[in-house]
């Protein structure tokens, strides 16, 4: 697949990034050559000096020939004039990022594929629909729904008080006779362990099962934990990610939103009449207080500073919040959260490059997902007849070390594999896979 990506910022080069893993023809243009120079040393790909609006930078790029133009440059009208153009000139599909979320909901009424624009995306938007994926529970990390719940992904903390620490797979295996949920990883100083039977728990892993839904409760208890749903929250920041974080989540729980710009407060208390809005510091320890933070379910700070952000969500856990969530610019900071105390790290330009390269394999794969700090993809795949994946059963299928499948959706129910599982054909496969044995995952599903 020929791929042209214009914008090398931190969306741009982690979809190279990603992109490059899997041996696509990349191409990728910006003006900044400094830019170009460290994607170049890290990333096989072409790079072109110049901007993406330029006809015959486009025609350098081959955007003619390209299956993907990808804009994703700073700028909101480079972008859509990019895609624009990109089509006009014979590109097969064409993405670009906007923020002005406006164009998301009325996107129909423009009709954006008459212009020449197949998608746009807002990693603002996204953003926000992902911190109210990771509200679901207080008790859980990180989760995933597959088919509408039918298997779901969690991520939990291993409580000194788990049952589970120092047993193998094999032993957790005994106290789990049903089967219910499936190991998929464990997050141990920030290496992704894909574990197998003699695989052990440890207190303090943050561990990743595939699970039947009713389970969850379960893995909660054996995990050390108790099952606590969020009723209220407090937002810390007006940003575009807290504004629209606080529409979608204000509608289900009580939600308090803290902006010290008075200006941008009346401005977002008239477009939020279910929230509550307060004009003040949010680094103000007394003003926490004073609002009751003590009170609060989940803590969700999302200013333009990322030590603000990962300070106050730290203050915030030691004033009594069962869950925090911060944003970070920094992408290193990621694999940082749960050593520092912060429960999840999330980073606006990673989840948008992570949803963008979900549609760049939309023809292979039904769904895929990241999970927050893990080197390692979750996806779904559909098995076709005749695939490699159906000639054995699973414990003879060689299946690649650095995967591991934790479960399969057949008939509409959601089961877990266990060695003698043999796959037929419109089974969905949930596999966890490191990026480096990802072709090697897909070619057993060909």
């Amino acid at each position: 697949m020929r791929v042209v990506i214009a914008g090398v910022g931190n969306v741009g080069f982690h979809l190279a990034k990603l992109l490059s893993q899997e041996g696509q023809d990349i191409v990728l243009i910006d003006q900044a050559a400094d830019k170009l120079k460290i994607a170049a040393n890290q990333i096989d790909a072409a790079t072109i000096k110049g901007t993406a609006t330029s006809y015959s930078v486009l025609e350098e790029a081959g955007v003619s020939e390209a299956d993907l133009l990808i804009a994703v440059t700073s700028s909101e009208e480079v972008n859509i004039t990019t895609a624009i153009i990109a089509k006009h000139l014979g590109a097969k599909r064409t993405i670009a990022r906007i923020s002005n979320t406006e164009f998301l909901y009325k996107k129909d009424k423009l009709n954006l594929k008459h212009l020449g624009i197949d998608d746009i995306i807002s990693p603002e938007s996204l953003a926000a629909r992902e911190i109210k994926r990771l509200l679901k529970e207080v008790a859980i990390t990180d989760s995933f729904d597959f088919e509408k719940g039918l298997l779901q992904l969690i991520g939990v903390i291993i409580e000194p008080k788990s049952p589970l620490i120092g047993k193998t797979m094999l032993e957790v295996a005994k106290i789990n006779p049903d089967q219910s949920f499936m190991t998929v990883a464990i997050l141990r100083d920030n290496e992704t362990i894909i574990p197998y039977g003699d695989t052990s728990f440890e207190e303090g892993d943050h561990a990743y099962f595939v699970s039947q839904p009713e389970c969850v409760e379960k893995l909660l208890f054996l995990s050390g934990k108790k099952k606590e749903g969020v009723k209220s929250l407090m937002i810390l920041g007006g940003s575009r990610i807290g504004f629209h974080s606080a529409k979608i989540l204000s509608s289900k729980y009580n939600v308090k939103l803290i902006e010290k710009d008075a200006q941008k407060c009346f401005e977002l208390a008239d477009e939020l009449p279910d929230a509550m809005v307060i004009n003040g510091d949010g680094r103000n320890v007394e003003l926490l207080e004073e609002e009751n933070i003590n009170e609060m379910d989940a803590f969700i700070a999302v200013t333009g500073d990322s030590e603000t952000n990962i300070i106050s969500c730290l203050v915030a856990k030691k004033l009594g919040v069962k869950k925090t969530i911060a944003m970070v610019e920094n992408m290193d900071y990621i694999h940082l959260s749960q050593s520092i105390g912060v429960d999840t790290m999330i980073n606006k330009k990673l989840i948008a490059a992570n949803f963008i390269f979900r549609h760049v394999r939309q023809g292979e794969i039904v769904s895929i997902t990241s999970i927050h700090g893990v080197d390692a993809e979750i996806l779904e795949f559909e098995v076709q007849e005749n695939s490699k994946i159906t000639e054995h059963q699973l414990r003879n299928l060689q299946f690649p070390k650095s995967a591991i499948i934790g479960g399969v959706i057949r008939d509409g129910k959601g089961l877990t594999t266990p060695g003698e599982f043999k796959f037929e054909a419109k089974d969905r496969v949930v596999v966890l896979s490191k990026p480096e044995c990802i072709k090697k995952v897909e070619s057993y599903f060909i």
